[in-house]
């Protein structure tokens, strides 16, 4: 645990790091988290996460670490499992501090090795221990996520070889047991089964658990800690598994969680976006473009409204981030299968201003419109990672982009076999009868090839749904019969009464600011 300045000097002096020196406003700081652990204090423990340790963080240890758990363990009584949180903390603002862009060096494997080990520790006592804390839900998901995050970062780190010195080769060696992807993914995994949410959410279904209603705490005097863990747990695994490219296991994962209905993990923000931002990646990945649209749809237009009370939130850049990525996902799932029905007003407009001019170069799809595609894709994709561990004894080169190139050149090979579809799609919104012979001669093709395209029009624009039903996602349909193709476009249902109500609520509003204007 090592790096510089202390207290007074966080923030940018010269002052050599000390571990075991603890200024009074830490020490002020860990006995009141303490106390308020051991009380079950939730407000105040949400206040002090959310508010003081970001607060203390920037004032003094912007550019050092935060005292080491042995120094600061007289303050909370040597509690063991808050010595545990407090070091989960400690390793979160290490790699914050580590991946700014004020700092240069990244954590050494060591370091990745120990926050893994603490990690171990604290599921392990969770999943086999008495836990009897009840911690803020924004605490429980900002674990889970860090944990994913961290194992991500630690494929990523060990996949880049080719710079690294012979220290850092021999840590590798030395922690090649760190961040397995089994262990991470088995600790996932045993949290959900141990925590029984998938059964706890379908007897809700039943109205037998108060579990939405409560935000998944249990006011009977009793933990939210397994229970929470568990539930972040499945978004966790979602995650995962499309960084793995496993999109229809990752999306399994998420089914006992219903994104129709509004549930506990639209209450933290941060897992509200990661839940919909991998659910609709992992659907487009898999050609359920209506289904990504509908969704991408839904929490642009939440993140619309609700993004400024966000404002002073440590995740505000990430909520940002996150918008500009699903805009970017979604005017690619409008290229692939048009379903402009499915969106809000708000959001058709937001995307109008962000990629007009690339939505219809993609209608091409001549190079510009590959390009196109492959720049949107590569910014809003996921950091795909590669899990198994390399061959340090093999000539040392960097891999660590070898799962996204894969990634990007599959959904490129998919974009590439609708090339006719879109021209096929523009013919048939004109007709409602046409012979295959005449449509032959308008695409320059021969009837065995038109045959043959509209055959893939078919397949492309039908998938299976989680349910293992065929869907159909396309906007229109078509039947062929005595060789004259007949075209089902589906019209759109208008919705008068969502522009009236939106048209009272701007006039309310309006009614409100001129009420607040005084006249002299």
């Amino acid at each position: 645990m090592a790096a510089a300045a202390a207290e007074g000097g966080g923030g940018g002096g010269g002052a050599v790091y000390d571990p075991s020196y603890v200024p009074d406003s830490v020490k002020t700081f860990v006995a009141h988290m303490y106390r308020h652990v051991r009380d079950k204090n939730v407000y105040e423990i949400h206040q002090m996460y959310e508010g003081g340790f970001q607060r203390l963080s920037d004032r003094l240890f912007r550019d050092a670490p935060w005292p080491a758990a042995e120094a600061i363990s007289p303050y909370c009584d040597g509690d063991h499992v808050f010595l545990l949180l407090y070091r989960e903390l400690w390793y979160r603002h290490a790699y914050a501090r580590a991946s700014s862009s004020s700092s240069s060096a990244p954590l050494a494997a060591g370091q990745r090795a120990e926050s893994w080990a603490n990690y171990c520790d604290l599921f392990s006592v969770v999943l086999h221990g008495v836990v009897n804390m009840q911690l803020p839900n924004q605490w429980l998901w900002d674990m889970v996520d860090e944990f994913v995050y961290q194992f991500q970062s630690f494929c990523q780190y060990r996949a880049k070889l080719k710079n690294k010195s012979d220290d850092e080769l021999h840590q590798l060696k030395q922690f090649d047991k760190a961040w397995n992807v089994y262990g991470v993914l088995n600790y996932l995994q045993a949290l959900v089964e141990k925590s029984m949410i998938a059964q706890i959410l379908e007897r809700e279904k039943e109205g037998l658990e108060q579990f939405t209603a409560t935000d998944g705490y249990d006011y009977q005097g009793g933990s939210n800690v397994l229970k929470m863990l568990g539930y972040y747990s499945m978004i966790g695994l979602l995650r995962i598994h499309c960084l793995l490219g496993d999109y229809r296991t990752g999306l399994k994962c998420l089914a006992p969680i219903d994104l129709n209905q509004q549930g506990v993990y639209t209450i933290v923000i941060g897992s509200h976006i990661s839940a919909i931002y991998h659910y609709g990646f992992a659907n487009l990945m898999m050609r359920r473009y209506a289904e990504a649209t509908r969704e991408f749809s839904k929490i642009l237009l939440y993140i619309l409204k609700y993004k400024q009370y966000h404002q002073k939130s440590p995740q505000y850049d990430q909520i940002l981030k996150k918008n500009e990525q699903m805009y970017a996902l979604l005017a690619i799932c409008l290229s692939l299968c048009p379903q402009h029905n499915l969106i809000d007003e708000n959001v058709s407009t937001q995307l109008k201003e962000k990629y007009n001019d690339k939505m219809t170069k993609m209608q091409r799809f001549d190079d510009e419109a590959y390009a196109a595609y492959d720049e949107l894709f590569s910014y809003a994709c996921p950091k795909f990672i590669t899990p198994s561990p390399p061959a340090l004894d093999q000539p040392l080169t960097n891999y660590n982009q070898d799962a996204y190139r894969l990634q990007l050149k599959l959904f490129l090979y998919e974009v590439k076999q609708q090339q006719l579809l879109s021209g096929l799609r523009s013919y048939l919104k004109l007709y409602s009868t046409i012979t295959i012979a005449k449509l032959a001669q308008y695409m320059e093709v021969d009837e065995a090839t038109l045959r043959s395209i509209l055959m893939t029009y078919k397949h492309k624009m039908h998938t299976v749904d989680n349910n293992g039903k065929i869907v159909s996602s396309a906007d229109f349909d078509f039947y062929i019969k005595e060789d004259v193709i007949h075209v089902m476009e589906s019209k759109p249902i208008k919705r008068h009464g969502d522009y009236f109500l939106r048209q009272i609520l701007k006039f309310e509003e309006m009614i409100g600011e001129l009420e607040k204007v005084q006249f002299d």
